[in-house]
């Protein structure tokens, strides 16, 4: 069954501890892989190109975000530090309160972040953009 990006969270393991806690709330996520490059094997005696996968091609991993002082600032605070980073598919519902359980999914990887604002013009909200340079490939976590 197929399901919504409502309850998909960007997750953080804070320095020291191993449990993963949400880091800011994120507006959208970026492929989490990528296509492996092609390698050619084609030789004189083929009809037709031949080729074998070789190394997965990864770009920075953007996510945008609202804007806000403190989420900056939250970022901010990780920038230059190698970290472990999570996106999680999945969570509960409380009372109006939404906790992350990635119930359908965990993607883990360790990254480096950067923030940035973004550009923007009249009647806009205002917002960011957290891009990780990741030092891991993404990988599913075992549930």
């Amino acid at each position: 069954m197929a399901i919504s990006t409502y309850k998909v969270f960007l997750m953080h393991k804070a320095s020291g501890s191993d449990s993963y806690e949400k880091l800011i709330d994120i507006k959208d996520y970026p492929d989490l892989g990528g296509a492996p490059e092609m390698l050619d094997t084609t030789t004189l005696s083929d009809k037709a190109t031949t080729s074998i996968p070789g190394i997965q091609q990864m770009d920075a991993l953007a996510f945008t975000a609202n804007y806000t002082s403190a989420d900056y600032e939250k970022v901010q605070a990780l920038e230059g530090k190698e970290g472990d980073y999570a996106v999680w598919f999945g969570g509960t519902e409380n009372l109006g309160v939404v906790t992350p359980t990635g119930s359908d999914g965990k993607f883990e990887f360790k990254g480096t972040p950067s923030v940035y604002v973004n550009g923007a013009g009249v009647n806009e909200v205002v917002g960011m953009t957290i891009t990780f340079a990741a030092s891991t490939p993404v990988t599913k976590a075992s549930a």
